[in-house]
């Protein structure tokens, strides 16, 4: 699926093509934008943690993900679609918001991860 600022995808992606792209695509990176604690308390295998309190201190790793497609989480995803505008406004166009976050997850795809 070719993507780009012209033609963006949708801003949101359902649990279960996030977990079909976990065994299936190498080019995207899933960032869980939730605190510390949270991840601490549930989280999902491969997911990087850039908490949405401290993203103005995440340009270094961010330009780490230039080339590519960025999914990002939370717990049910209103910080998540917060960070994805950001994101789309700040040079990565494709990125989506996991729809529902961990707590989707959680319910559709791993029931071993942790309601909160």
């Amino acid at each position: 699926m070719n993507m780009n600022a012209t033609n963006p995808p949708p801003i949101e992606v359902d649990v279960k093509s996030v977990h079909q792209w976990q065994t299936t695509r190498q080019d995207w990176v899933l960032i869980d934008c939730r605190e510390a604690s949270e991840y601490e308390t549930a989280s999902i295998d491969g997911a990087v943690l850039l908490p949405m309190s401290q993203w103005q201190n995440v340009s270094a790793k961010l330009d780490e993900f230039k080339d590519k497609h960025l999914v990002v989480h939370c717990h049910h995803g209103g910080r998540s679609m917060r960070v994805v505008r950001w994101l789309r406004e700040n040079g990565f166009p494709s990125s989506q918001n996991m729809a529902g976050g961990i707590d989707a997850w959680s319910l559709e795809v791993d029931a071993t991860v942790p309601r909160y």
